[in-house]
């Protein structure tokens, strides 16, 4: 697995090592000790660890986000879109950060075999740009739906370019009620332990 860093401190892209012939492919998705070595965990002080795994199915122009758990049941997150192709998105939520309210956009496809980690202090979506695409993320924290929230995904001062048309954009009433990055008070800072 290789590690891709981005312009923001946080959010990297994996890409897996892929093994192709004229039978297919085969590729390791996920190896608990691989992501440790990767991640140097002494540096972070404790390993981090997935406890669950979910899987979602959307046809083209759905949005899903910008989500992220309030503390204290923060998540970090492995995505990837196993079958067609979505624009995946963290955003900084950090108060006090350096990069606050700016963005990291990742193509991420069946063919790209690319991931996506978003850890803590981050809100997160994305938007299916083929057909269909079914998407997968694990988690390091379980589903809380008290401690769940977001921000807008179509809030414009993110400057996100969506890459689809938004007409053609389909949101659930959840997600067109989050409140804009200017009316939202983070329940995140910069000290937090983005792991």
């Amino acid at each position: 697995m290789e590690i891709i860093k981005t312009h923001i401190d946080g959010p990297v892209i994996l890409e897996p090592k892929v093994f192709g012939d004229a039978r297919g492919y085969f590729l390791e998705s996920f190896s608990q000790r691989e992501f440790d070595e990767k991640f140097a965990i002494p540096q972070y002080g404790h390993p981090i660890i997935f406890v669950q795994d979910n899987e979602s199915m959307s046809s083209y122009g759905v949005m899903r986000g910008l989500h992220f758990q309030r503390p204290p049941y923060t998540q970090s997150k492995i995505v990837r879109c196993v079958q067609g192709r979505v624009l995946d998105v963290a955003v900084d939520i950090r108060k006090g950060s350096p990069t606050y309210g700016q963005n990291v956009a990742v193509e991420l496809s069946a063919e790209n075999h690319r991931q996506f980690f978003v850890p803590k202090g981050f809100a997160h979506g994305f938007v299916v740009l083929s057909d269909t695409a079914v998407f997968q993320y694990k988690c390091d924290e379980f589903y809380h739906p008290e401690s769940d929230c977001g921000i807008s995904i179509l809030d414009p001062t993110l400057q996100i370019d969506w890459q689809i048309p938004m007409e053609r954009a389909i949101l659930s009433d959840k997600d067109t009620r989050h409140a804009k990055l200017a009316d939202f008070d983070s329940p995140f800072d910069i000290n937090i332990n983005l792991y």
